[in-house]
């Protein structure tokens, strides 16, 4: 039985202080199912975040690594940094970051092929296609291909630990979502390439996400699908009644 996991991505959004103000609103949250909850903070946000949390089930997660433990590369963070901090989840190739920061397939299988090695933190991989994309449509196959290169030399073991969030990108801050049969329909796509890359203990038991413009309005509708197992949630998050809403959808 996959247990439903809804994660919010705050992007770049708060500061420590906000951050704490919305951890104070939040960690009494009493969801009314059993559920896994999670915020994806910036990482100036993310020590306050595991402090504030460290009493509750909610996880907290960051929104990148980079997938060399230590070196010449200004700017970003390593697995032990993250570790350090007591991090449980990390965002991986968020469109976001394949579109502005030129994130490649290859980058994004290393990132979590490092993960997964160590284990102490689990890959939230993103793969979702462009509007273009779709209405030429090739979506599924488009789909595929991400997450056939994305789970390039992971082992049936390693591949179940992976949480997969599918996003599509015309529906990311858009204010559009894809429709529930659209949502779950590409979900199962995935859940099917997941299968035929290792067998059906995995693609059973693996979670995939919807993300997209999910809030409290359309959460319950999208969230009963059958092949979707949570959310990745972005601006919906950022305010802890609605972010509440949409997990006790």
């Amino acid at each position: 039985m996959r247990v439903p996991f809804i994660a919010g991505n705050w992007k770049m959004f708060k500061t420590i202080a906000s951050a704490k103000v919305f951890a104070d609103e939040f960690k009494d949250l009493k969801a009314n199912k059993e559920i896994k909850v999670a915020i994806c903070a910036p990482y100036t946000q993310l020590a306050a975040l595991v402090e504030a949390f460290k009493d509750t089930e909610i996880g907290v997660g960051a929104q990148n690594v980079h997938y060399e433990a230590e070196g010449a590369f200004t700017g970003e963070i390593s697995l032990p940094m993250l570790k350090e901090i007591g991090v449980d989840y990390c965002i991986i190739g968020h469109s976001e970051r394949r579109e502005y920061f030129n994130e490649t397939d290859e980058a994004v299988n290393k990132k979590v092929k490092m993960l997964l090695e160590d284990g102490s933190i689990t890959p939230i991989l993103c793969v979702g296609e462009s509007l273009e994309v779709r209405e030429a449509g090739e979506e599924a196959s488009f789909v595929e291909e991400q997450i056939e290169k994305d789970f390039a030399g992971i082992s049936a073991d390693k591949a179940g630990n992976v949480v997969i969030a599918y996003e599509p990108v015309w529906a990311i801050g858009t204010g559009k979502t894809a429709t529930p049969d659209q949502a779950d329909s590409m979900c199962k796509t995935i859940r099917e390439k997941i299968k035929a890359l290792y067998d059906e203990s995995v693609s059973e038991s693996i979670i995939i996400q919807y993300g997209g413009s999910v809030k409290p309005a359309n959460s319950k509708e999208i969230l009963t699908m059958g092949d979707i197992d949570g959310a990745l949630v972005g601006g919906a998050s950022l305010k802890s009644e609605d972010f509440k809403g949409i997990i006790n959808f």
